[in-house]
């Protein structure tokens, strides 16, 4: 994976694998620190200590389609290699709260790719689960609840295009706003 948008897009399938009604995803980044933070977290299923430990090896995988688990190790790595770091908080019957911080200056910083494409791809895949997502930079910041949006449908599906392309533009109009400098 090229883009950490598209790392995003695969840890959130394991929330959703873990049995997810909520997903929080929050993007936060310091243009004066140079840093960035990627942090998941979702009211899975959880995992135990073992668990934990198992998911940060690429040979191990519950799933049944592929024989290695790269998401999570793959994300260790793109913020270590920045000189960054990387958590995972789980509890079981809880959930799960993956984060990762970088160091935006590094040389191996990858680029965050379009958050934008990747949220609402998940919105319009995943219609029955509840996402939360927030972007900050510099302490600005803006915050699409999918819970709030499905308040004033009336009926009309989430996943429906008209409402998708609302999606997509207040993201996009948001985010730039908050990308200006002050």
């Amino acid at each position: 994976m090229q883009e950490l948008s598209l790392n995003v897009l695969d840890i959130v399938q394991n929330s959703i694998k873990a049995g997810a009604s909520l997903v929080g995803i929050t993007l936060d980044r310091s243009r004066r620190d140079q840093t960035m933070s990627i942090e998941i977290s979702d009211d899975g299923c959880g995992m135990d200590e073992a668990q934990v430990a198992h998911v940060m090896d690429p040979f191990y995988t519950t799933r049944t389609t592929r024989k290695v688990g790269l998401g999570v190790p793959f994300f260790k790595m793109t913020a270590e290699m920045t000189g960054g770091s990387f958590s995972i908080r789980s509890q079981p019957g809880k959930g799960t709260t993956v984060r990762a911080f970088y160091h935006t200056d590094h040389i191996d910083m990858l680029p965050v790719g379009d958050m934008t494409a990747t949220i609402t791809t998940l919105i319009s895949v995943n219609p029955d689960l509840e996402f939360v997502y927030t972007s900050r930079v510099d302490g600005r910041e803006f915050v699409l609840d999918t819970r709030e949006i499905k308040a004033v449908l009336e009926g009309v599906p989430i996943h429906s295009n008209e409402v998708l392309l609302f999606i997509k533009d207040f993201i996009s109009e948001h985010q730039q706003a908050i990308d200006q400098p002050e």
